[in-house]
């Protein structure tokens, strides 16, 4: 198995509002994709698109205020099912910072590289949205080959 690693700091006073984008359909609307639905509470299932390539769907499966959020991927892509997504917050000094973990790919294939680079641009929209208020989720994220 291996695993997709990032790590980023946000510039604010506590992860109150880095885990608000990442426990909201607002939140996670304003920096992943305009076309985000579905339950955030425990147990929820997220569902996340991005026409016309397609989507995934996320079931929340841990959530510890202002430190981390967990989500089993459930549909989408065959190289998604069965991974999972992890973000720990912790706060050093006026940052933020998030680790972010795409865990238990079988191997790591061509859309993998992928989506390692996909997944930094959404943590700088991420990144972004706390800081600003604006954030460049999809279809306004940067595109970087056909696969978007």
């Amino acid at each position: 198995m291996v695993d997709i690693l990032h790590r980023i700091g946000v510039k604010t006073p506590t992860p109150e509002k880095v885990y608000g984008a990442l426990t909201t359909v607002d939140g996670l609307a304003g920096w992943w994709t305009d076309n985000t639905s579905g339950s955030t509470e425990l147990g929820g299932v997220l569902e996340f698109r991005f026409p016309p390539v397609g989507g995934f769907d996320m079931e929340v499966i841990e959530l510890e205020r202002s430190r981390r959020v967990l989500w089993r991927v459930v549909d989408g892509p065959q190289e998604w099912v069965g991974t999972t997504i992890t973000w720990d917050l912790r706060q050093d000094g006026n940052y933020t910072v998030v680790l972010f973990k795409h865990a238990g790919w079988k191997e790591p294939v061509e859309f993998m590289h992928h989506c390692s680079t996909k997944w930094a641009t959404f943590l700088m929209s991420l990144k972004s949205l706390v800081e600003t208020g604006e954030g460049s989720p999809a279809p306004r994220d940067v595109q970087i080959s056909d696969w978007h």
